[in-house]
Protein backbone atom coordinates (compact mmCIF):
# COMPACT_ATOMS: atom_id res chain seq x y z
CA UNK A 1 0.00 0.00 0.00
CA UNK A 2 2.97 2.61 0.62
CA UNK A 3 4.71 1.95 -2.54
CA UNK A 4 1.24 2.64 -4.60
CA UNK A 5 0.32 4.98 -2.25
CA UNK A 6 3.70 7.49 -2.88
CA UNK A 7 3.48 6.63 -6.58
CA UNK A 8 0.32 7.78 -6.49
CA UNK A 9 1.66 10.61 -4.55
CA UNK A 10 4.70 11.06 -6.64
CA UNK A 11 2.32 11.33 -9.69
CA UNK A 12 0.11 14.34 -8.33
CA UNK A 13 3.17 15.98 -7.90
CA UNK A 14 4.14 15.65 -11.48
CA UNK A 15 0.55 17.10 -12.40
CA UNK A 16 1.50 19.80 -10.26
CA UNK A 17 4.69 20.47 -11.83
CA UNK A 18 3.28 20.72 -14.99
CA UNK A 19 0.14 22.85 -13.72
CA UNK A 20 2.54 25.02 -12.23
CA UNK A 21 5.18 25.29 -15.17
CA UNK A 22 2.49 26.58 -17.57
CA UNK A 23 1.26 29.17 -15.00
CA UNK A 24 4.56 30.40 -14.07
CA UNK A 25 5.40 30.76 -17.80
CA UNK A 26 2.34 32.37 -18.48
CA UNK A 27 2.62 34.73 -15.80
CA UNK A 28 6.32 35.94 -17.27
CA UNK A 29 4.90 36.17 -20.30
CA UNK A 30 2.08 38.95 -19.15
CA UNK A 31 4.79 40.60 -16.47
CA UNK A 32 7.16 40.93 -19.71
CA UNK A 33 4.09 42.10 -21.50
CA UNK A 34 3.33 44.88 -18.52
CA UNK A 35 6.73 46.01 -18.33
CA UNK A 36 7.06 47.03 -21.99
CA UNK A 37 3.93 48.72 -22.11
CA UNK A 38 4.47 50.55 -18.94
CA UNK A 39 8.08 51.38 -20.86
CA UNK A 40 6.40 52.58 -24.22
CA UNK A 41 3.35 54.20 -22.49
CA UNK A 42 6.11 56.38 -20.42
CA UNK A 43 8.42 56.82 -23.27
CA UNK A 44 6.04 58.10 -26.26
CA UNK A 45 4.49 60.89 -24.44
CA UNK A 46 8.06 62.44 -23.92
CA UNK A 47 9.30 62.04 -27.23
CA UNK A 48 5.51 63.23 -28.73
CA UNK A 49 5.51 66.19 -26.58
CA UNK A 50 9.55 66.51 -27.19
CA UNK A 51 8.90 66.32 -30.79
CA UNK A 52 5.83 68.59 -30.84
CA UNK A 53 7.75 71.74 -28.47
CA UNK A 54 10.41 71.55 -31.09
CA UNK A 55 7.99 72.33 -33.68
CA UNK A 56 6.70 74.73 -32.27
CA UNK A 57 9.85 76.80 -31.00
CA UNK A 58 10.94 76.83 -34.53
CA UNK A 59 7.92 78.34 -35.76
CA UNK A 60 7.55 76.72 -38.63
CA UNK A 61 4.07 76.66 -39.23
CA UNK A 62 4.16 73.65 -42.07
CA UNK A 63 3.40 70.77 -39.97
CA UNK A 64 0.77 72.05 -37.53
CA UNK A 65 -1.86 69.43 -37.55
CA UNK A 66 1.06 67.01 -36.75
CA UNK A 67 2.61 68.97 -34.19
CA UNK A 68 -0.97 69.39 -32.84
CA UNK A 69 -1.78 65.59 -33.09
CA UNK A 70 1.91 64.71 -31.70
CA UNK A 71 1.17 66.87 -28.59
CA UNK A 72 -2.61 65.59 -28.21
CA UNK A 73 -1.06 61.74 -27.82
CA UNK A 74 1.96 63.30 -25.76
CA UNK A 75 -1.27 64.22 -23.48
CA UNK A 76 -3.64 61.25 -23.99
CA UNK A 77 -1.38 58.80 -23.60
CA UNK A 78 -0.98 59.18 -19.74
CA UNK A 79 -4.13 59.38 -19.06
CA UNK A 80 -5.00 56.14 -20.68
CA UNK A 81 -2.55 54.22 -19.04
CA UNK A 82 -3.95 55.54 -15.89
CA UNK A 83 -7.08 54.73 -16.79
CA UNK A 84 -6.40 51.18 -17.76
CA UNK A 85 -4.33 50.68 -14.20
CA UNK A 86 -2.09 48.27 -15.68
CA UNK A 87 0.66 49.37 -12.85
CA UNK A 88 -1.72 47.76 -10.18
CA UNK A 89 -0.77 44.61 -12.06
CA UNK A 90 2.80 44.53 -11.87
CA UNK A 91 3.16 43.69 -8.09
CA UNK A 92 0.44 40.98 -8.21
CA UNK A 93 2.00 39.55 -11.55
CA UNK A 94 5.53 39.41 -10.50
CA UNK A 95 4.48 38.06 -6.69
CA UNK A 96 2.82 35.03 -8.45
CA UNK A 97 5.14 34.45 -11.08
CA UNK A 98 7.60 33.86 -8.50
CA UNK A 99 5.30 31.50 -6.31
CA UNK A 100 4.58 29.37 -9.10
CA UNK A 101 7.97 29.72 -10.63
CA UNK A 102 8.81 28.14 -7.15
CA UNK A 103 6.30 25.50 -6.64
CA UNK A 104 7.38 24.07 -10.06
CA UNK A 105 10.91 23.77 -8.61
CA UNK A 106 9.05 22.38 -5.05
CA UNK A 107 6.93 19.90 -7.09
CA UNK A 108 9.73 18.44 -9.59
CA UNK A 109 12.16 18.04 -7.14
CA UNK A 110 9.10 16.53 -4.49
CA UNK A 111 8.18 14.43 -7.55
CA UNK A 112 11.85 13.05 -7.81
CA UNK A 113 12.79 12.75 -4.20
CA UNK A 114 9.88 12.21 -2.44
CA UNK A 115 9.29 8.55 -3.42
CA UNK A 116 12.79 7.94 -1.51
CA UNK A 117 11.72 9.10 1.52
CA UNK A 118 9.18 7.78 4.45
CA UNK A 119 6.07 7.93 2.73
CA UNK A 120 4.55 10.41 6.06
CA UNK A 121 7.54 12.60 5.28
CA UNK A 122 6.80 12.62 1.53
CA UNK A 123 2.72 13.58 2.26
CA UNK A 124 3.58 16.31 4.71
CA UNK A 125 5.86 17.85 2.51
CA UNK A 126 3.13 17.30 -0.52
CA UNK A 127 0.46 18.95 1.70
CA UNK A 128 2.55 22.43 2.39
CA UNK A 129 3.17 22.66 -1.00
CA UNK A 130 -0.51 21.87 -1.64
CA UNK A 131 -1.43 24.49 0.74
CA UNK A 132 0.88 27.11 -0.67
CA UNK A 133 -0.72 26.21 -4.05
CA UNK A 134 -4.17 27.18 -2.94
CA UNK A 135 -2.80 30.10 -1.38
CA UNK A 136 -1.92 31.20 -4.78
CA UNK A 137 -4.55 30.18 -6.22
CA UNK A 138 -6.93 32.02 -4.00
CA UNK A 139 -5.76 35.03 -5.96
CA UNK A 140 -8.06 33.93 -8.77
CA UNK A 141 -5.23 36.38 -11.06
CA UNK A 142 -6.03 35.80 -14.51
CA UNK A 143 -3.26 37.12 -17.55
CA UNK A 144 -4.86 37.42 -20.87
CA UNK A 145 -5.51 34.01 -23.20
CA UNK A 146 -2.66 35.23 -25.54
CA UNK A 147 0.24 34.81 -23.00
CA UNK A 148 -0.77 31.41 -22.02
CA UNK A 149 -0.65 30.79 -25.52
CA UNK A 150 3.06 32.00 -25.86
CA UNK A 151 3.91 30.19 -22.81
CA UNK A 152 2.69 27.09 -23.79
CA UNK A 153 4.61 27.66 -27.51
CA UNK A 154 7.76 28.31 -25.51
CA UNK A 155 7.41 25.23 -23.42
CA UNK A 156 6.32 23.16 -26.30
CA UNK A 157 9.50 23.81 -28.23
CA UNK A 158 11.41 23.69 -25.11
CA UNK A 159 12.59 27.04 -23.90
CA UNK A 160 12.39 26.23 -20.89
CA UNK A 161 14.11 22.60 -20.67
CA UNK A 162 17.93 22.69 -20.10
CA UNK A 163 19.90 19.94 -21.65
CA UNK A 164 21.24 18.07 -18.43
CA UNK A 165 17.60 18.12 -16.84
CA UNK A 166 16.08 14.65 -16.19
CA UNK A 167 12.79 14.02 -17.61
CA UNK A 168 10.09 14.57 -14.82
Amino acid sequence: MSDEAAAALKAQCKEQWERCLYTSNTLMVWLRALRITRIVFVVVPIIFGALASWEILKGDNRYEYVTATMALIAGIVPAVYAALKLDEHLPTATRLAGEYKNLEIYFGDLAAVGPHKPFDVFEAEYKEARTRLENANNEAYTPPEWCFKRARAKIRTGHYTFGDDPPR
